[in-house]
């Protein structure tokens, strides 16, 4: 038997790696790519301000008197960027339905997309949604305590 390794690697490193996939249309995949893009810049401010309230939600900033008026800001920002990318991620909804269903590289890309960003956009409201709760079950346990504090102190 003779040994032919070396045919094979000189014919494997002649060859490119790449491989191109055809886009029937680009400039539609480009708006699309920069829709996405807005949607994932969305996403990552909803992201942020879920961050900053959680810590005017801290203890520490309760005891400095909560600023009511900063985390009225920052969860209406957390609205406005929400209903931003969920009105977005609709209108991807709608144009993949209404897409044909063949299975094109690009309908494929703006499904994987759109799952992604839908994913990621519920893992964030998520987020914001749990310190909301946890928010509310400290200030409930806080006004449960000062109420047992008069009561005895009465």
């Amino acid at each position: 038997m003779k040994d032919r390794l070396a045919q094979l690697k000189e014919k494997s490193d002649a060859g490119s790696d790449d491989v191109e996939i055809p886009v029937e249309n680009q400039a539609f995949m480009d708006d699309f790519f920069a829709q996405i893009e807005d949607i994932r810049t969305s996403i990552d401010k909803i992201d942020e301000s879920v961050t900053e309230i959680k810590k005017l939600y801290s203890p520490s900033c309760q005891l400095l008197h909560l600023n009511r008026d900063e985390v009225e800001a920052v969860t209406n920002e957390i609205k406005k960027s929400a209903n931003n990318a969920r009105n977005k991620l609709k209108s991807i909804e709608g144009q993949l339905e209404k897409a044909d269903e063949k299975a094109s590289a690009d309908i494929r890309i703006r499904k994987s997309q759109h799952a992604i960003l839908a994913k990621k956009f519920v893992e964030v409201m998520t987020r914001y949604n749990e310190a909301q709760m946890d928010f509310r079950d400290k200030t409930k346990g806080r006004i449960a305590r000062q109420l047992e504090i008069s009561e005895l102190q009465s």
